[in-house]
């Protein structure tokens, strides 16, 4: 059975988890632009604003929410680096989230006016459900970093979810 039209979901409570299960995405063959993570502008600054010289591709994903959010109006400040391997990011300053992946993209076209409700109705077009995004949002409040991507496969999904359990992911949905 395919799982086009579903993602996978996580959160992960630090950078550590996070780049664990970032770089099993990457080593099943997934592009670094396939990959959606939502954080907290908190909790970029916390994980990825000082990097002591690591680099790493879920750090500069990162990072490149810093120059496109201050283009819509926020002060980000120098970022490590978790949100720019993406290629697209936004941070929403009324929202204090910073969102990178092929979600920011739509949300970036949704102006940064919609981008709360676009949010909401991204993630429910990755098919979670209200209940889970409920959960998602507090995971994300408390210092939680949202990782999705849409499986190309059973088996990639069901490897993915196995190595994201491993990572130490919370709710993770497929």
């Amino acid at each position: 059975m395919a799982t086009d039209n579903r993602y996978l979901t996580g959160i992960f409570p630090d950078r550590e988890s996070a780049e664990i299960a970032y770089q099993g995405v990457l080593d099943r063959g997934y592009d670094k632009d396939e990959v959606n993570l939502v954080m907290s502008e908190e909790t970029r600054e916390r994980h990825f604003a000082n990097d002591d010289g690591r680099e790493t591709e879920l750090g500069n994903k990162a990072s490149e929410g810093a120059g496109i959010g201050a283009g819509i109006g926020g002060v980000i400040g120098a970022v490590g680096a978790a949100i720019a391997a993406v290629g697209t990011s936004i941070a929403i300053p009324g929202l204090g989230l910073v969102i990178a992946g092929p979600i920011a993209a739509a949300l970036a076209g949704a102006g940064a006016g919609g981008a709360a409700g676009g949010l909401v109705g991204a993630l429910v077009g990755w098919g979670i459900p209200e209940e889970r995004i409920k959960k998602y949002d507090a995971g994300i409040r408390e210092g939680g970093i949202l990782m999705g991507v849409r499986p190309r496969n059973d088996d990639d999904a069901t490897h993915l979810e196995g190595h994201w359990r491993g990572a130490r992911g919370a709710d993770i949905y497929r």
